[in-house]
């Protein structure tokens, strides 16, 4: 028989509530401005690529959804030694591949899209250990469909081509991704 504990049961609630909020106006209060823009940018990437409002919709929900349940976690001290060690090289994982976003974007036909792809299956890989034990399979198959979808050689290619329609989407991206390397928030 389990024990009861308030903590869990209220980090619980957080969980689903925060979930559950996920729209663009609630989400407002938990992240800010730059990383917003990035988030929009990437909606608008989605919904152009794959021609279905809803997908793009979902895979920015998914996105946030992610992102606040983990911040739950943390708020409330839930990762092991270990699971924080895992969070700490995603953490530097994921600050390399910004660094690499940008130098793809900076510099053109550098792009190279098994690099970018690597990259971001190993942050999935990364992000899907640290969670394994405190999030649902549910949760699990959201971090899979954002790293999968965000992942594509093909989305990749079109986002990066230096003359496609994706570039002023992608130059909103990177100086926002360089912003938050700036402010240490990635």
């Amino acid at each position: 028989m389990e024990a009861f504990s308030s903590k869990d049961l209220a980090m619980r609630a957080q969980k689903k509530i925060l979930s559950r909020m996920a729209t663009k106006a609630s989400i407002q209060m938990f992240i800010d401005d730059t990383t917003s823009e990035i988030l929009d940018e990437l909606y608008h990437v989605s919904k152009d690529y794959t021609a279905n409002k809803t997908e793009a919709q979902k895979v920015i929900k998914d996105l946030i959804k992610i992102a606040v349940k983990i911040g739950v976690l943390f708020r409330n001290n839930r990762f092991s030694v270990e699971e924080l060690k895992v969070a700490q090289e995603f953490k530097k994982k994921l600050n390399q591949g910004a660094m690499t976003a940008i130098s793809f974007y900076e510099v053109d036909f550098t792009f190279d899209k098994e690099v970018m792809e690597e990259l971001l299956t190993s942050c999935r890989d990364m992000l899907l250990k640290l969670v394994n034990t405190h999030l649902t399979a549910k949760s699990h198959g959201r971090i899979n469909h954002v790293f999968n979808h965000y992942s594509n050689p093909e989305l990749l290619t079109k986002l990066y081509d230096p003359s496609g329609p994706f570039r002023p989407n992608l130059t909103k991206i990177c100086k926002g991704l360089n912003k938050m390397l700036e402010d240490e928030t990635i």
